[in-house]
């Protein structure tokens, strides 16, 4: 007698991927490709830190303080950056200081791609400065001829004056002030001056040198002038000349 035969059981298919297997495979992805994209963003973002750029500028600054007279700075701001989001991608970038620039006041650091991109940057920066200048004494009027008793030096916030202020107090002396000054008022190197040797229309004593013969003659100035500098003057003769003017109402010709 045959057995019967039992029914085979269908083979179960092999079940596809399951979805979340697909989603961790493309995480992983996305993630290596960020690895790879950080070091670019991380040293850009390094590069435009107020942290690093106030560090770097500062450093500077105490290696030029010396030269440039200073008793003690302050770095009070640094940026905005305003165009870093559009700024290609960048291996490294590094900040540097223009050459020539004024370091102090407002002023301006650059940060530049040195590996990756060609791009350069400025980031504005406000710096204060502090160094010795020389101030009045006591209230001076005009045309008042500087002694050391008139002067002293003394620590200012530069950053607060305009340019051109007097560090040294004996260059100062012996020299006539071109306008009233205050008491305590910082002087810049235009508000004193040679005291005039020779104003318009002074008589003058004319010593005229040539080749193999020197002469004095009388004559008149046609405009005001220092010890040592250029003034025409007319000749006896009603001879316009030029000269150099000297103390005393002389000017020296040479013909």
């Amino acid at each position: 007698m045959r057995t019967p035969t039992r029914p085979t059981a269908p083979t179960a298919a092999r079940p596809a991927p399951a979805p979340r297997v697909i989603a961790a495979t493309g995480a992983a992805l996305a993630l290596a490709l960020c690895a790879a994209a950080l070091p670019r963003l991380a040293q850009a973002q390094v590069a435009f830190d107020e942290g690093v750029l106030r560090a770097y500028l500062s450093q500077h600054l105490a290696a030029t303080a010396v030269r440039e007279n200073l008793t003690r700075f302050e770095v009070q701001s640094i940026g905005p950056v305003e165009s870093a989001a559009s700024l290609a991608p960048c291996v490294r970038a590094e900040p540097f200081i223009p050459p020539n620039a004024r370091t102090w006041g407002r002023t301006a650091i650059g940060v530049r791609c040195v590996h990756g991109a060609a791009w350069s940057v400025m980031v504005p920066a406000q710096v204060a400065a502090w160094g010795r200048a020389v101030v009045a004494v006591a209230p001076l009027p005009a045309g008042t001829v500087l002694s050391e008793q008139d002067l002293q030096e003394q620590e200012i916030e530069l950053t607060r004056e305009p340019a051109g202020i007097a560090r040294d107090a004996a260059a100062l002396v012996g020299k006539a002030t071109t306008r009233p000054l205050a008491a305590g008022a910082a002087i810049r190197a235009d508000m004193a001056r040679a005291p005039l040797a020779v104003q318009a229309g002074d008589p003058v004593r004319l010593r005229i040198q040539g080749s193999g013969f020197a002469i004095t003659a009388s004559g008149q100035a046609l405009a005001a002038a220092s010890a040592g500098q250029s003034v025409k003057v007319r000749s006896e003769l009603g001879k316009i000349l030029n000269g150099v003017a000297r103390e005393g109402r002389i000017v020296d010709v040479s013909l």
